[in-house]
Parts: C-alpha cells; structure tokens; sequence
C-alpha cells in the first residue's frame, strides 16, 4: 500500500520509441512504392529519389552547422521528407527542379521554424506545391520515354470512365507521380506501420471514409463502385492518407481531434477533385488542413480531470 503513495516527476508515461526510430520505419515502409516507382517508371524516378533524399540531407546540416545547431540529419526526418517529396515528383522532373524543392522543404518549411516538430505544414508537401505553383507544366507532365499518358483521375476528369481500368491503377501500371501509383505497394507499407504501431487507423480510416462518402453524394456518378474505386485508388489519395496525413507533427494528438481532422481532410479532397480546377486535390487539402489542427487541438483537447464546466469558465 505504502508503494501506491510514491509519486515520481513526469513525464509519468514512457515509451522506448524515439523520433528516429519512428522515421525509420517510415522510410522502411516507404521502400515498396518507392522502389516499384523506380521499376515502373526507370532511372530517371531513381535520380529523383536520390537527389531529394540527398538534398534534403545535405540542406540541413549545412542550415544546422551555418545556425550552430545541433546536427539532426541522424533522426531521418530529412531522409523521409526527401523520399516524399521525391514520390511526390513526376518521373520527368529534371534534377534541378527535384533538388530547388527539396530546398524549400528543409530550409523554408522546417528549419526557418525550427526544425523537426515546429514545422507548420508537412515538409514535402510544402516543396511540392511550391514546385506545383512555380513550374506548373513540369510538374503534370508525366511522359517518359515510352510511358506517356494522362493520369486515370484526367481521364475521369473529362467523362471517360470507360477508359479507366481499376485493376492496373491498384497495381500501378497507370501514369503518375513516382510514387503513388500502386495502391498494392503503399498498402505494404501501411501495413508495415500499423504492425509497428507508428500510426493507427483513426485519421486515414476516417479520411478514406468521409471521402467515399463525399464522392458518392456529389460525384456526379452516384453509386457508381467502378468510379469510387478509381477516384480512391487515383491522385495519390492512398500516398496522402497513409503517409502524410498520419504526420506527428503536423496532425492532432487529441482522439476526437483526429476524427475530425480525418473528416476535414475527406471533405476537402472531394470538394477540390469534384470542383476545383485540378482533379487531384490530395496535397492542398492535407496542407490546408494541417493549418487548422491548431484550432482541432483547441476545441477537442480532453478536460483535466476534476474540473467541470461552469457558465464564465472552468472550475476545480
């Protein structure tokens, strides 16, 4: 009994995970889609997934040694951030333009604000809409050498969903960025982070859900299954719930929070894919989303135990 009286100082809950061991397995689980990029699409997706992991690297430790801060390229935030971006690319992207976004991920979005865990947005995809709005014709041109083609979610886009065939897009044998092609490989790897308890499926159940459930009210099919399918199969959706969207940094902690950040993202990505001017959607409304979860965390932060809720605030 005497036991149960010993207090110790917090934090009172510990966990043998640490920052890079958590990054690891995230690049671990990133390898199956990364590396059938690469042999679907050639050796040029593998130059861009070389120079935006290595620029990445490179950007900040250079950032860290000129700031006299301490070196964090060995927590594999940098290395994550690059095979993102990089899957997040079209095989075309000259090295330049992959390495300019890489840059901007590290130094812009992360260290200006403070590096790992003060970032605003997600890094990546902070580079890639920064690559999205700048070069805006080489980032939706997806010919090389003899894969060319528009993307299932443009042929959808303009009423030929008889030209969109479901099975290839699971597979990957579809146009695309880099990564995001085979819904196959990314699950592989999704499957690899719920084992290892990085992510659960509270905010990309609830994402792919509120988006079917969008899609099917205002998608202008109905309940078309062949149609759902595609759109949840297409535009990197299943890259951006599994990977991105389960952001630490950038997404809530709170349970409930999460719940309605997984419905915010849904909506958003279904109101940009059915009336937006592109028909992808999935980069714009995790960024938009991640700057509300401020505002999630505040509304759904769990109340401490022993207050209760009076009329002029809070009382003990």
């Amino acid at each position: 009994m005497s036991d149960l009286r010993k207090v110790s100082s917090s934090p009172h809950i510990r966990d043998k995970a640490t920052s890079s061991n958590i990054m690891r397995d995230v690049a671990i689980a990133l390898l199956p889609a990364a590396v059938f990029g690469v042999v679907h699409f050639g050796m040029n997706a593998l130059i861009v997934l070389l120079v935006t992991v290595a620029v990445c690297v490179a950007t900040e430790y250079i950032y860290e040694k000129l700031m006299h801060k301490p070196v964090t390229v060995g927590d594999f935030s940098a290395v994550v951030t690059g095979l993102l971006l990089g899957m997040n690319l079209p095989c075309s992207a000259p090295w330049w333009m992959a390495a300019l976004g890489s840059v901007f991920a590290i130094l812009v979005v992360k260290q200006l604000f403070g590096g790992l865990g003060q970032n605003f947005m997600n890094p990546a995809l902070g580079g890639r809409c920064f690559l999205m709005i700048s070069f805006a014709g080489r980032m939706t041109n997806y010919a090389y050498d003899t894969f060319t083609g528009a993307t299932p979610l443009a042929v959808l886009r303009e009423g030929e969903s008889a030209g969109v065939d479901v099975l290839q897009m699971v597979i990957g044998n579809t146009a695309g960025m880099i990564g995001e092609t085979s819904v196959i490989a990314i699950l592989i790897g999704a499957a690899y982070l719920l084992w290892r308890g990085v992510i659960d499926l509270r905010i990309p159940g609830t994402y792919l859900v509120t988006f079917a459930v969008f899609m099917l009210l205002f998608g202008g099919h109905g309940f078309d299954g062949t149609y759902l399918a595609a759109q949840l199969a297409g535009g990197g959706l299943m890259l951006g719930a599994w990977f991105m969207a389960t952001d630490y940094v950038t997404s809530p902690i709170t349970p409930a929070g999460q719940i309605v950040y997984g419905v915010i993202l849904g909506i958003l990505t279904g109101i940009f894919r059915c009336f937006g001017a592109s028909p992808e959607g999935v980069s714009y409304a995790i960024i938009f989303s991640n700057l509300l979860v401020p505002l999630i965390e505040r509304f759904t932060i769990p109340m401490a135990f022993g207050k209760v809720k009076v009329k002029g605030g809070n009382r003990s």
